[in-house]
């Protein structure tokens, strides 16, 4: 219909802000359903919700749109080597960038008395997972 293809239209001539929407609903939505798994729908902690999306929509709709254009300007184009490159640096920075932000950044929100215990707790597991998620 023609309200897609302007919406569409719009996000393409926008990437920035569609990047940011994109980012602040998709961890929304993945904290919804996480939520929804585990308990009802009545007892969904809405602000939990907010918090995720607080921090996917500071943090990592901004960091990985700057990171993956900075990723192409130094590897432009694709083919085998250029795209392996891109995974490899994309692993051994970003991911640890991005997964610490995401549970440090829920601690201070969530005002824990110590905002690296999580982060502790949770990143070697969280890395390991998204690396095998690679393969």
């Amino acid at each position: 219909p023609a309200s897609y293809c302007r919406a569409w239209a719009l996000f393409k001539a926008h990437p920035y802000i569609s990047n940011v929407v994109g980012y602040t609903t998709l961890f929304a939505s993945a904290d919804l359903i996480q939520q929804s798994i585990v308990t009802t729908w009545a007892d969904i902690d809405w602000s939990q919700t907010a918090r995720v999306a607080f921090v996917g929509f500071c943090f990592h709709a901004n960091f990985n749109y700057h990171w993956l254009k900075g990723l192409e300007r130094m590897l432009p184009g694709g083919g085998a080597k250029k795209v392996s490159g891109k995974v490899v640096l994309d692993q051994l920075v970003a991911a640890p960038a991005t997964i610490s932000a995401f549970f440090i950044g829920l601690s201070v929100l969530e005002n824990k008395e110590d905002p690296l215990e999580n982060w502790r707790e949770k990143f070697w597991t969280s890395y390991k997972v998204r690396m095998q998620s690679m393969n």
